[in-house]
């Protein structure tokens, strides 16, 4: 088996088990985060009615300035996370489950993650 065809099946159980508990809570919406080599995006979603409540991204217009004066993804992704965090405060969004998509829980995803606990999300 070719080296590109094992990261692909690592990859796809890893996404499966982290997803597992993440989906369908009761009480709870889900924030999913997508990254890609440039930019990184995050959602908050409600499973049962299928809608995104509220989405951020690297590639917002509102974000452009922050964003142009850091110097590493890690810390865009710090501002997509305060971003986020603030806009669900907003929507008196408290509470949600992290799904990091079969990511690592490291680098970039941490650094989101973190951003958000601390503007106010509670995981």
């Amino acid at each position: 088996m070719s080296k590109i065809k094992e990261d692909k099946i690592r990859f796809s159980h890893r996404r499966n088990r982290s997803k597992k508990t993440a989906w369908f809570h009761p009480d709870r919406y889900r924030l999913c985060v997508y990254r890609s080599n440039m930019n990184i995006e995050a959602q908050i979603i409600d499973d049962f009615q299928g809608n995104t409540l509220i989405s951020s991204s690297s590639k917002d217009k509102n974000l452009v300035k922050e964003i142009k004066k850091a110097t590493s993804k890690v810390e865009c992704s710090k501002i997509v996370g305060v971003a986020l965090a603030e806009r669900a405060i907003k929507m008196k969004i408290k509470k949600v489950v992290f799904d990091r998509n079969g990511y690592p829980y490291h680098g970039r995803i941490k650094a989101l993650a973190d951003a958000a606990r601390e503007s106010g999300l509670e995981f």
